[in-house]
């Protein structure tokens, strides 16, 4: 079975959507179908560092809340900026 493919918001270009609505809302389903697998792993690591630099613990209803408006934000809106303190870490 071919892999499904998406037109990807984040990327601007066709490629292998997601196996599988990564959680159930209207936001995981217009993920689903508008987010490629690579979006998702760089999503992935952009939340590492939301959760490191706001000091979140994911267990809170407020840290989840935050981590939806960040997701948000990063695929459908402005692009998910870091915080303003955040500094990229040198190579």
């Amino acid at each position: 079975m071919p892999e499904r493919m998406v037109r990807c918001v984040k990327l601007q270009r066709e490629l292998p959507g997601l196996d599988e609505v990564p959680f159930e809302s209207d936001l995981g389903r217009r993920i689903y179908d508008n987010v490629s697998k690579l979006a998702w792993a760089q999503w992935a690591e952009h939340l590492k560092m939301v959760i490191n630099e706001y000091r979140l613990n994911p267990a809170t209803l407020q840290a989840q809340e935050m981590i939806i408006q960040q997701m948000e934000a990063y695929f459908f809106g402005e692009g998910g900026a870091p915080p303003p303190e955040y500094v990229a870490p040198t190579q």
